[in-house]
């Protein structure tokens, strides 16, 4: 990693040239010419903490940030005490006019806006920023404006879902980050057969994320799948901790936080026996499997496609490819389940209503997040669930993975 005082500064530069370039863009796209985001200090909203510079670790007492634009003209400010760094200019004298909700009121009554966006709603969290009293002290202040107000949930999660061009490859350089760590966790560096426990790798990644100076948005998971008898039936309740043996296909789910960006990636090992050089045909199928199903998936992606039709084009495709899948794909960026469309949920693959509606949009990111359930004729039929991840970007033609993906299971 660069230096901290480097990394704040191209933090701020990419700041600047968001704030400039996607804010209008998706004011004119929603057809709204004010919006308000404000927060107090230690409580802001998700969409408030993703504006501020560097060296700002939270909101200063309240910090409301207003941005007009009516279609030509585009101007953003802090109605704050303070300026926000050279990003929000601040447009509050205390001293002139020490009530902060009037000084806003002005401000807003000055535009005259048509429609006046807040963070609220009832479908995405990380659109639902407004705290009850910000919104009650926000609507009495504007007296008879507060009739325009609406929700900006368009702008809320346009703006998170959204990266520039130039972020695609700081997005892949994430990617290989924690591809690097997730596949030294699945060799002889993090496994011992016989003695590594399945929570022991868990802690692994943790210290190793740790100790790289990273941080982990979840605590990772470690699984495994034997010949046993017993197959994969839910994802609701995990095994209790489990030691690894010869003969084990272990999963990993794992991500990390690299220059603000989230990633989320599942792969498999397969500890080989005494015996053996290679894992069984049955799970060699499997992973061919899944790598199919990530193809039909990510071929259902077209601009303005919602969620919810991209999941049963996909599952159609499967179906007709012979496989049996389950697919839970979420969006990526800023946060690990982040702004965007929900494209199914393991527990349902009927379709989301809500966040499932919502469509897609050119430049965001994406969690290919998908499993396949297949009979393994080695281990007597029993049924083995593939359950693979990897991240993606997709342009507004085409969505293609950002480091590549697992095609062949590693083994040890």
């Amino acid at each position: 990693m660069p230096d901290l005082r480097t990394e704040a500064a191209a933090h701020d530069d990419l700041l600047h040239r968001r704030l400039d370039n996607l804010v209008p863009m998706l004011m004119r796209r929603a057809g709204i010419d004010c919006w308000i985001v404000t927060g107090r200090e230690y409580a802001e909203d998700p969409v408030l903490k993703t504006m501020l510079p560097a060296s700002w670790m939270s909101g200063r007492r309240r910090t409301t940030l207003v941005w007009f634009d009516d279609g030509t003209r585009h101007e953003r400010m802090a109605v704050a005490r303070y300026a926000v760094a050279d990003l929000f200019p601040a447009a509050w004298d205390p001293e002139s006019q020490p009530d902060q909700w009037g000084r806003l009121a002005e401000v807003v009554a000055e535009r005259d806006p048509k429609a006046i966006a807040i963070n609220s709603s009832r479908t995405f969290a990380l659109a639902d920023g407004i705290t009850a009293s910000e919104n009650a002290a926000l609507v009495a202040a504007l007296g008879g404006l507060a009739d325009r107000i609406v929700g900006g949930e368009a702008l809320a999660i346009g703006w998170l879902e959204t990266r520039l061009p130039e972020e695609r490859a700081t997005f892949a350089e994430a990617c290989a980050v924690a591809h690097g760590i997730l596949r030294r966790g699945l060799s002889s560096e993090a496994i011992t057969p016989g003695r590594t426990t399945t929570e022991g790798l868990v802690w692994w990644y943790r210290q190793t994320v740790h100790d790289a100076g990273l941080a982990s948005w979840f605590q990772p998971s470690v699984s495994v799948q034997r010949n046993s008898g017993e197959a994969r039936t839910s994802f609701v309740s995990r095994p209790a901790e489990q030691t690894i043996h010869p003969g084990d296909l272990v999963h990993v789910d794992f991500g990390i936080v690299w220059k603000g960006l989230c990633t989320d990636q599942q792969e498999h090992l397969y500890v080989l026996p005494p015996g053996e050089s290679d894992p069984p045909d049955g799970l060699v199928a499997g992973m061919r499997a899944g790598n199919r199903m990530q193809d039909l998936l990510m071929a259902a992606f077209a601009t303005g496609r919602t969620g919810n039709q991209i999941l049963a084009t996909s599952l159609d495709a499967g179906k007709a490819n012979g496989i049996e899948a389950l697919v839970y794909t979420h969006a990526l960026g800023l946060h690990g389940h982040a702004a965007g469309p929900t494209i199914g949920l393991w527990d349902q693959q009927g379709g989301v209503p809500g966040p499932g509606d919502y469509p897609l949009y050119p430049n965001t990111g994406h969690s290919i997040e998908l499993s396949v359930e297949v009979p393994v004729p080695e281990w007597d039929g029993q049924s083995v669930r593939i359950m693979l991840e990897q991240d993606a970007w997709f342009d507004g033609d085409t969505c293609e993975f950002l480091d590549g993906r697992q095609e062949e299971l590693w083994v040890m």
